[in-house]
């Protein structure tokens, strides 16, 4: 099947930076994203019968949309993988392709967002932030500040193939100065993953911090690059409370002082991931919907990106931070068929 096919590739050339597992521990990993989504698995599933469901949804005039959101909203990304290779199996076509054909506008590219493996998305929207006039930084931060090394890894090697360009190569021609560094950076898949806290390096690391800004005129943004973006996450935490001791600062408040632009942009959801990534996403979603106008890019990538992964906890966050259900808020902002997929995918009013 192509779809097996597909991780497989990814995953073979990422393999050799990975700890050693059996392929079929790899292929379960890529699969069952995580733990804490609201699409799980569908009871029951019959990759030919959801396939023949699609297919009677774009027969003939007019389309149901009912159907298409009741299959595709439903299902992990591994089921609806099975659904494509049933539906070309029996129709001889690409069920991506006759959905273009058929949808329009935010609701089909959140349709066809969920067709795509985690690293073929992340790879998709990356090709899109940067081709073209203008640069996307927002996405560019998103995904490169939130992302493990072995996603990284995964959704660079994607990118290669699908584009035939070298991902770096084609961030540092459309990016620059320090933004750009911290990017090529993050992009390396470099950053510790141990837990282990190192207690004097941590001291260290926060005085180097608070001398590199806040103790001097100007700001040593390298000297923030080597410890925000090399460090593991246990030892940053502990770099954090250094730091707030010592400066009597929130290590985000110091960068909102010392930086701007997307310099402090890349920064702060650095330090944010760190600290939580369903709290870092909830904000995401709260100020895409805020105010005059929704930011839709950023709601469709994150709600079809963590729906499988963490979106019950990016849904507890939202409440907790702004007392307010995040169902509320994408049901208040966005209309038809476009709310609905959002809906299920963030899944019940609570």
């Amino acid at each position: 099947m192509t779809w097996m096919m597909d991780c497989q590739e990814a995953l073979e050339q990422v393999s050799a930076t990975l700890p050693i597992r059996p392929r079929s521990t790899l292929l379960v990993t890529m699969a069952a994203l995580g733990n804490r989504g609201v699409v799980t698995e569908a009871a029951g599933f019959n990759a030919d019968e959801d396939a023949q469901k699609l297919r009677g949804a774009m027969k003939g005039a007019g389309t149901d949309e009912a159907a298409i959101i009741e299959v595709l909203a439903h299902r992990t990304i591994a089921q609806r993988k099975l659904i494509q290779e049933a539906y070309k199996r029996s129709v001889g076509k690409d069920l991506a392709d006759d959905l273009k054909s058929e949808l329009t506008g935010n609701f089909e590219k959140v349709v066809l967002g969920l067709l795509m493996v985690a690293p073929k998305y992340d790879a998709y929207e990356l090709r899109n932030a940067i081709k073209g006039a203008g640069t996307d930084e927002a996405c560019l931060i998103d995904v490169l500040a939130s992302r493990t090394n072995s996603e990284i890894k995964a959704f660079t090697a994607v990118y290669k193939k699908d584009y035939d360009n070298n991902l770096e190569d084609d961030i540092c021609g459309d990016t620059s100065g320090m933004f750009q560094r911290v990017l090529v950076s993050l992009l390396t898949a470099g950053r510790d993953e141990s837990s282990k806290v190192d207690e004097a390096l941590a001291v260290q690391d926060a005085k180097d911090l608070y001398e590199a800004g806040e103790a001097r005129w100007g700001t040593d943004e390298v000297k923030f690059l080597t410890v925000l973006c090399v460090r593991n996450r246990d030892h940053l935490l502990r770099v954090f409370q250094e730091y707030q001791k010592l400066s009597g600062r929130d290590i985000e408040d110091s960068i909102k002082r010392e930086m701007s632009g997307t310099l402090e942009d890349v920064f702060l959801a650095i330090v944010r991931c760190l600290k939580s990534k369903p709290a870092f996403f909830a904000e995401r979603l709260y100020k895409s919907m805020k105010g005059l106008g929704t930011t839709d890019s950023i709601l469709i990538r994150i709600m079809v990106s963590r729906a499988e992964i963490d979106m019950l906890d990016i849904k507890a966050e939202f409440l907790k931070m702004y007392g307010k259900t995040l169902h509320s808020f994408i049901k208040g902002d966005t209309s038809g068929d476009y709310r609905k997929i959002l809906l299920e995918l963030c899944g019940g009013e609570k």
